[in-house]
């Protein structure tokens, strides 16, 4: 973690780019990093904790073996996103930003994936669905489950 907040300092405004890095190689931010990156930066630990913590896409904890990540924009809303999140919460038993406890499935929200003539849209380890219903999705988690 010092060594990639090392190579990139030199950077303009380097922060977000070496959080990236970090998540990148590691699939997330753990906390020992913060002061690491304080350190390295030249930041108070409050400013690198301030960003991992505003920022959704930075996660704090080990992400899941499964990443599930339901379209929250507008269009999705319009056709039920709202109720295929809740489903996948009670499905999953975790809120957005939490990994069940069997550590197999995270569950995201996302602003949009540009699936919006196929809403509601939800994207599974990088694979894109359309127009997924509350049955699809369970059907969809049971494909993935089994492929651990």
């Amino acid at each position: 973690m010092r060594r990639i907040a090392a190579d990139l300092k030199g950077r303009p405004g380097p922060l977000i780019e070496v959080l990236h890095a970090i998540q990148a190689q590691l699939g997330y931010v753990p906390p020992a990093a913060v002061p690491l990156v304080a350190s390295e930066l030249n930041l108070s630990r409050a400013e690198v904790h301030g960003v991992v913590s505003f920022y959704h896409y930075f996660r704090s904890t080990p992400p899941g073996a499964h990443t599930v990540s339901v379209c929250r924009a507008e269009s999705c809303q319009a056709v039920g996103a709202e109720a295929l999140a809740d489903h996948a919460r009670q499905r999953l038993g975790v809120d957005f930003h939490e990994t069940t406890p069997d550590g197999r499935f995270s569950l995201e929200p996302v602003y949009c994936l540009g699936n919006c003539a196929c809403s509601p849209a939800v994207m599974i380890d990088g694979r894109l669905h359309g127009r997924v219903t509350p049955e699809r999705l369970d059907a969809l988690l049971s494909d993935v489950g089994r492929k651990r």
